[in-house]
C-alpha cells in the first residue's frame, strides 16, 4: 500500500535532488569576492545567509514532525519567506525588530550576530511549549529574544505596527534623557508584516503615524517590511495591490525587492541606509511566496488547484538561491548538500530533547509575569521627590498643598497638579493625547503642562486612539514612562486590543523580559447631566476589567485622585504595570456633596509623598454598622447622600466603602467591612450585565462564605441617551436609598 507524499516532502526532495544532480561552476570565486557584478554581497555573506535560510526551512519541517508526534504545538511556517534573512543579516542588533510570524530565517540571520546564541534549540523549545523556552517559557510560540532585541509578537493581525512606530517616534527623546542605552543615536526600528495584514486598520494606523510624525517635523526611523506572498490564508491579494497602495504616499520612501539574493541585498541595503540616515519611514516591499499552506491544519487544496500549488513551489527561494550560489561559482553543490545534512542532524539531535522538555505545571508558574506587584517597591517611589526648588519654580511661591483658593481644590485642579508633580519627579514621564498640549485637554486637566515642560514632554497626537496607545507602548519600551490620555471612554473601544492583545500581554509572553509600563488616563463614566449622550457618558467598564493584568483605578474626589494617580505611577514605574486611570468626567469640577453651594466635595491637595496603592479603600462613616454600601466614582457621592437620608428618615446607619481599585477588586477589604456590618449593598453606576463590578463583589462575598443580606443597584442595560432621559438609565441616590431600606427591612424580618 503506497503512502501519500506530502507537499513538504515534495519541496524538500526537489531541493535535495537539485543539489545532488546540479553541476558545479568553474572557476570558483574567492570567499570575499562579490557574488556577481553590481553587488556588494560577498560569497561568504551569501553562504551564511543561505545557511540561515536552510536552517529556518528545516526547522519548519521539524515543527510538522513534532506535531505528528504530539510533541509540538505550532506549524505556521516561514517556508517561502526566507529572503527576509537578508534584512535580518543587514540590520544591527541595536535595531529593535517587531516581527510577524513568518520570520524564521530573519531570526536565524539575526542570531548569527550574537556569539553563543542557540537559535535551533530556542525554536524547538518554543515549538514544544517548553518551560526552558528562553523567551516565553512555553506560554506561546513566538519569535522573540531580549538579547536580540526582538519583542514577542502576537497573533492579532498587524497589531504591532502602532507600537513599532511609537518606538521609532520616542527613540530620540529616550536617548536624550539617557534611556535606551543599548541603542545608538542612529538605531532604527524594523517592523514586518504580510500583504494581507497591510490592509488592517491597525497597520494603516501605524504607517500613518510614522508619516504624520515626519510631516510635523519629527523623526520616525522605521523600516516597514511588507513580505508579500500574494495571499492571506485563502484570500488572494490583487496583483500590484501593495505597490499601488504604498508606493506614492508622501513621507514614506518606497522600495521593492524581488529576484535573486543579491538583488534583494542591494535594495534592502539602500532602504536601510535611507532610513538610518534620513530618520524617516521606509516601506520595503519584499516579494515572497508561501509554501505548504497557511499552517499545518490548512488544507490548501480547498482553495488552490494542484497546478497553482506547484507554481508556488517552483518559486521556492531556496531552490533559486542554491542555483545562484552554485552557478556563480560561490560554492559547490555537494557543499550545500553537506550543509543541509549537517543542519538536519543538529536539529534531529535536539528534537527529542525539546519534545520531552518540562512544561509549566502550576498556575503560579503560568501567571508569574502577568501582573507583578511589590508594595514595598511602590512605596520606595514615594520617597523619590522632586527638588523643592523645582516645585517652587513650577508652582510658584505657594505650593498646591498650601493653596487656599477653592478653585484649586476640584478634582481637575488636583489632577493637573499631580501630573506636574510626577513630571517634576521623573524626567522620563511624558503626557500626550488629543488636545492635551496647547489646549490643555477638553476639560483642562493638562492645562499649562506643555508651556512649562515643553513639547517633547506634553504634546498633542493625531486623532486616533490606536496611535495614542501605540505611542505609549513604544515609548515605554524605549525607557520612557508614558501617561497618555484617551479623551472619552467610548473612544477607547476601537483601540482596545492595543491594551488587551499587546500592552498587557507583553510581559506575559516575554516572561517579564520586555515591559511597557504606562498609566493610561481615560476620561469616562456618566452623570454629565445628559450632555453628549453615550459617547461622552459611557458607563461600561466590563471590557477593561476583562483584560488580564490590567490595573484599574478610579477616583471619586480630588485628594484621592492625586494620591491614586501617584500610586498608579508608582506601580507602573516600579513593577512595570500597565494601568488604566479612569477619571469620572462629571466630578472634574464638582464642588458640592449634599446640596448646592456646600463645597463639601472640595479637598486640599495632599502632600506629594502621599499615595494610594492597590487594596487601599476609602471608608466613610466607619462607626456605622447597620449596612455597608460599596461603590466608586460618581456612585460614592450618591451613596453618601443616600446614607445621610437613610439615617435621617429611618435611623439606619450605613457605612460607605469607596473601592477606588476596580481591578483587582479589593475584595478582602470589602469582606472585612461586610462582616462588621452584616449587610451589603453594591451601588454600581455602570451597566447591570457585566458593565461594572457589582456582580463580582456579590459573587466574591457569597463564595467567601458571607451569609448576610446582599443586594445591588445598577444602571440599566442600555446606552446613555441625550438630555434628561439619561436620568432614567443611571442610578440615583433615591434608588440607593430605597434599595438600602428594603435590604435592611427584609434582613430584620428574617432575623425575627
Amino acid at each position: 500500500m503506497s503512502q501519500t507524499i506530502t507537499r513538504v516532502e515534495i519541496v524538500q526532495s526537489r531541493l535535495e535532488r537539485f543539489l545532488a544532480e546540479h553541476r558545479a561552476a568553474t572557476p570558483r570565486l574567492a570567499p570575499d569576492a562579490p557574488l556577481g557584478p553590481g553587488t556588494a554581497l560577498t560569497c561568504r555573506q551569501a553562504l551564511e545567509i543561505f545557511e540561515d535560510q536552510l536552517t529556518s526551512r528545516l526547522l519548519d519541517v521539524a515543527a510538522r514532525e513534532l506535531k505528528k508526534r504530539n510533541l509540538g504545538f505550532h506549524t505556521i511556517a516561514s517556508a517561502g519567506h526566507e529572503q527576509n534573512a537578508v534584512i535580518g543579516y543587514l540590520l544591527r542588533l541595536d535595531d529593535p525588530c517587531f516581527l510577524h510570524y513568518r520570520s524564521g530565517a530573519f531570526m536565524m540571520a539575526r542570531a548569527r550576530k550574537l556569539p553563543g546564541s542557540t537559535p535551533i534549540r530556542d525554536v524547538l523549545l518554543s515549538l514544544a511549549a517548553a518551560k526552558d523556552d528562553p523567551i516565553a517559557e512555553g506560554r506561546h510560540k513566538v519569535w522573540g529574544s531580549r538579547a536580540l532585541w526582538v519583542p514577542p509578537q502576537t497573533s492579532t493581525i498587524a497589531s504591532h505596527l502602532p507600537k513599532a512606530s511609537g518606538f521609532a517616534f520616542a527613540l530620540r527623546q529616550a536617548r536624550r534623557i539617557g534611556r535606551a542605552a543599548d541603542m545608538a543615536d542612529d538605531s532604527i526600528v524594523c517592523c514586518s508584516f504580510g500583504d494581507a495584514s497591510a490592509n488592517h486598520a491597525t497597520a494603516l494606523s501605524g504607517i500613518n503615524a510614522a508619516r504624520y510624525t515626519v510631516r510635523r517635523g519629527g523623526q520616525a526611523p522605521i523600516l516597514f517590511l511588507c513580505e508579500d506572498n500574494g495571499i492571506g490564508i485563502s484570500v488572494e491579494t490583487p496583483r500590484n495591490w501593495i505597490r499601488d497602495s504604498f508606493s506614492s504616499l508622501p513621507h514614506l520612501e518606497y522600495y521593492e525587492a524581488d529576484g535573486d539574493m543579491d538583488d534583494v541585498w542591494e535594495t534592502a541595503r539602500e532602504a536601510i541606509e535611507v532610513c538610518r540616515e534620513g530618520r524617516r519611514p521606509v516601506f520595503l516591499h519584499l516579494h515572497t511566496t508561501r509554501l505548504w499552506g497557511h499552517a499545518g491544519t490548512d488544507v490548501e487544496t480547498t482553495y488552490h488547484t494542484i497546478e497553482e500549488i506547484e507554481a508556488a513551489e517552483a518559486r521556492d527561494p531556496l531552490l533559486a538561491n542554491a542555483r545562484r550560489l552554485i552557478d556563480s561559482g560561490a560554492v559547490a553543490p555537494e557543499d550545500l548538500l553537506a550543509m543541509m545534512h549537517d543542519i538536519r542532524a543538529r536539529i534531529d539531535a535536539q528534537m527529542d530533547l525539546a519534545g520531552r522538555s518540562a512544561k509549566l505545571s502550576t498556575l503560579e508558574e503560568v501567571m508569574r509575569p502577568l501582573a507583578p506587584y511589590d508594595e514595598e517597591r511602590c512605596r520606595d517611589v514615594a520617597r523619590t521627590q522632586a527638588a523643592p526648588e523645582a516645585r517652587s519654580g513650577y508652582f510658584g511661591a505657594v505650593l498646591p498643598e498650601a493653596a487656599q483658593t477653592p478653585s484649586k481644590r476640584t478634582m481637575g485642579a488636583h489632577l493637573n497638579s499631580a501630573l506636574a508633580d510626577e513630571m517634576l519627579r521623573f524626567p522620563e514621564v511624558i503626557v500626550f493625547g488629543e488636545d492635551v498640549g496647547k489646549k490643555g485637554g477638553v476639560y483642562y486637566v493638562t492645562a499649562g503642562l506643555q508651556k512649562k515642560f515643553g513639547k517633547l514632554r506634553a504634546f498633542d497626537t493625531l486623532l486616533d486612539e490606536t496611535t495614542i496607545l501605540g505611542v505609549a507602548q513604544g515609548a515605554a519600551m524605549a525607557g520612557l514612562l508614558p501617561i497618555p490620555e484617551i479623551q472619552y471612554l467610548a473612544y477607547l473601544h476601537n483601540a482596545l486590543d492595543q491594551l488587551r492583545g499587546e500592552a498587557c500581554s507583553l510581559s506575559f509572553f516575554s516572561s517579564g523580559q520586555f515591559v511597557n509600563p504606562m498609566v493610561v488616563r481615560v476620561a469616562g463614566l456618566a452623570y454629565q447631566k445628559g450632555f453628549g449622550g453615550h459617547f461622552h457618558n459611557d458607563n461600561s467598564i466590563g471590557a477593561l476589567r476583562d483584560i488580564p493584568g490590567l490595573l484599574i483605578a478610579t477616583p471619586s474626589r480630588g485628594d484621592d485622585a492625586a494620591r491614586l494617580l501617584r500610586g498608579c505611577v508608582a506601580a507602573a514605574r516600579s513593577c512595570h504595570r500597565v494601568v488604566c486611570f479612569l477619571e469620572p468626567i462629571a466630578l472634574y469640577h464638582e464642588k458640592d456633596l449634599y446640596e448646592d453651594g456646600d463645597g463639601r466635595w472640595l479637598a486640599d491637595y495632599p502632600p506629594p509623598e502621599e499615595m494610594l496603592l492597590p487594596g487601599e479603600v476609602g471608608i466613610y462613616n466607619p462607626e456605622a454598622n447597620d449596612l455597608l454600601i460599596v461603590s466608586y466614582a460618581n456612585g460614592l457621592r450618591l451613596s453618601l447622600r443616600a446614607a445621610r437620608m437613610l439615617d435621617g428618615q429611618y435611623g439606619i446607619k450605613a457605612r460607605v466603602l469607596d473601592l477606588r481599585w476596580l481591578n483587582p477588586l479589593p475584595i478582602e477589604a470589602v469582606r472585612i467591612h461586610a462582616q462588621e456590618c452584616g449587610r451589603v449593598l453594591a451601588a454600581d453606576e455602570c451597566r447591570a450585565t457585566g458593565g461594572g463590578v457589582a456582580d463580582a463583589v456579590i459573587a466574591a462575598l457569597a463564595e467567601g462564605g458571607f451569609r448576610g443580606g446582599m443586594g445591588s443597584v445598577r444602571a440599566a442595560d442600555t446606552y446613555v441617551p441625550l438630555g434628561p432621559p439619561a436620568n432614567l438609565v443611571l442610578i440615583s441616590d433615591k434608588q440607593i436609598l430605597d434599595a438600602a431600606y428594603r435590604l435592611c427591612t427584609a434582613s430584620r424580618e428574617e432575623e425575627r
